[in-house]
Protein backbone atom coordinates (compact mmCIF):
# COMPACT_ATOMS: atom_id res chain seq x y z
CA UNK A 1 0.00 0.00 0.00
CA UNK A 2 1.18 3.36 -0.94
CA UNK A 3 1.24 6.25 1.86
CA UNK A 4 2.00 9.76 1.47
CA UNK A 5 2.61 11.57 4.93
CA UNK A 6 3.34 15.20 4.75
CA UNK A 7 5.18 16.90 8.05
CA UNK A 8 6.56 20.22 8.98
CA UNK A 9 3.62 23.07 8.24
CA UNK A 10 2.55 25.43 11.26
CA UNK A 11 2.46 29.31 11.43
CA UNK A 12 5.49 31.41 10.29
CA UNK A 13 5.65 34.87 10.34
CA UNK A 14 5.83 36.64 6.86
CA UNK A 15 9.79 36.30 5.36
CA UNK A 16 10.30 32.88 7.92
CA UNK A 17 11.08 29.72 6.78
CA UNK A 18 9.75 26.58 6.98
CA UNK A 19 10.75 23.17 5.66
CA UNK A 20 7.77 20.79 4.82
CA UNK A 21 8.61 16.62 4.50
CA UNK A 22 7.11 14.07 2.43
CA UNK A 23 7.61 10.45 3.67
CA UNK A 24 6.74 7.58 1.39
CA UNK A 25 6.57 3.86 1.46
CA UNK A 26 5.18 1.57 -0.22
CA UNK A 27 6.91 2.78 -3.35
CA UNK A 28 10.59 3.60 -4.70
CA UNK A 29 11.39 7.32 -5.61
CA UNK A 30 13.27 6.63 -7.88
CA UNK A 31 10.10 5.72 -9.84
CA UNK A 32 8.00 8.08 -9.07
CA UNK A 33 7.75 11.74 -9.98
CA UNK A 34 7.25 13.56 -6.52
CA UNK A 35 5.46 17.14 -6.06
CA UNK A 36 3.99 19.24 -3.75
CA UNK A 37 0.28 21.06 -4.83
CA UNK A 38 -1.16 23.41 -2.55
CA UNK A 39 -4.74 24.86 -2.05
CA UNK A 40 -6.28 27.89 -0.26
CA UNK A 41 -9.21 28.58 0.99
CA UNK A 42 -11.93 28.62 -1.94
CA UNK A 43 -9.00 28.49 -4.86
CA UNK A 44 -8.22 25.58 -7.27
CA UNK A 45 -5.13 23.32 -6.16
CA UNK A 46 -2.21 24.37 -7.76
CA UNK A 47 1.13 22.90 -8.70
CA UNK A 48 4.27 24.31 -6.03
CA UNK A 49 7.14 22.07 -7.48
CA UNK A 50 8.62 18.26 -8.32
CA UNK A 51 11.58 16.52 -8.48
CA UNK A 52 12.29 13.59 -10.58
CA UNK A 53 15.37 11.18 -9.73
CA UNK A 54 14.62 9.76 -12.89
CA UNK A 55 15.43 12.42 -14.85
CA UNK A 56 17.57 14.33 -12.27
CA UNK A 57 15.19 17.20 -13.40
CA UNK A 58 13.72 19.57 -10.71
CA UNK A 59 10.32 22.21 -11.38
CA UNK A 60 9.09 25.20 -9.62
CA UNK A 61 5.83 27.76 -10.68
CA UNK A 62 6.67 31.31 -11.17
CA UNK A 63 5.24 32.14 -7.67
CA UNK A 64 8.44 29.67 -5.80
CA UNK A 65 11.22 29.97 -7.78
CA UNK A 66 13.63 31.84 -6.07
CA UNK A 67 12.32 30.52 -3.00
CA UNK A 68 11.38 27.68 -2.30
CA UNK A 69 13.70 24.54 -2.91
CA UNK A 70 13.10 20.74 -3.32
CA UNK A 71 15.00 17.92 -2.35
CA UNK A 72 14.93 13.99 -2.23
CA UNK A 73 16.91 11.88 0.13
CA UNK A 74 16.19 8.73 -1.44
CA UNK A 75 18.02 6.70 1.57
CA UNK A 76 15.12 8.23 3.65
CA UNK A 77 12.60 7.82 0.86
CA UNK A 78 11.41 11.00 1.85
CA UNK A 79 11.16 14.62 -0.29
CA UNK A 80 11.38 18.01 1.00
CA UNK A 81 10.29 21.43 0.30
CA UNK A 82 12.47 24.05 1.88
CA UNK A 83 10.27 27.07 2.09
CA UNK A 84 12.29 30.37 2.15
CA UNK A 85 10.73 34.42 2.79
CA UNK A 86 7.48 33.11 3.00
CA UNK A 87 4.37 35.34 2.12
CA UNK A 88 1.04 35.65 3.70
CA UNK A 89 -0.10 34.53 -0.33
CA UNK A 90 1.68 31.10 0.72
CA UNK A 91 -0.81 30.02 3.68
CA UNK A 92 -2.33 26.77 2.41
CA UNK A 93 -2.58 23.26 2.85
CA UNK A 94 0.01 21.58 1.04
CA UNK A 95 -0.26 18.23 -0.51
CA UNK A 96 2.32 15.91 -1.89
CA UNK A 97 1.93 13.76 -4.33
CA UNK A 98 3.02 10.98 -6.22
CA UNK A 99 3.18 9.95 -10.16
CA UNK A 100 4.30 7.21 -12.12
CA UNK A 101 4.72 7.02 -15.93
CA UNK A 102 4.61 11.23 -16.30
CA UNK A 103 7.15 12.13 -18.70
CA UNK A 104 9.36 14.65 -18.10
CA UNK A 105 8.00 17.30 -20.71
CA UNK A 106 5.01 16.45 -18.02
CA UNK A 107 5.98 17.03 -15.21
CA UNK A 108 5.82 20.61 -14.89
CA UNK A 109 1.91 20.83 -16.11
CA UNK A 110 1.46 19.32 -12.46
CA UNK A 111 -1.28 17.42 -13.86
CA UNK A 112 -1.01 14.07 -12.42
CA UNK A 113 -1.15 12.46 -9.43
CA UNK A 114 -1.91 8.99 -8.29
CA UNK A 115 -0.84 8.93 -4.90
CA UNK A 116 -1.88 12.15 -2.57
CA UNK A 117 -0.90 12.41 0.96
CA UNK A 118 -3.12 13.80 3.67
CA UNK A 119 -2.13 17.69 3.47
CA UNK A 120 0.23 19.47 5.78
CA UNK A 121 -1.47 23.59 7.26
CA UNK A 122 1.24 26.39 6.23
CA UNK A 123 -0.60 29.80 7.27
CA UNK A 124 1.59 32.76 7.04
CA UNK A 125 0.83 36.02 9.26
CA UNK A 126 1.81 39.41 8.00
Amino acid sequence: EVQLVESGGGLVQAGGSLRLSCVASGLALDDYIIGWFRQAPGKERDGVSCISTEYDSTWYADSAKGRFTISSDNAKNTVYLQMNNLKPEDTAVYYCAAAWDVTEQAMGTMKWGDYWGQGTQVTVSS
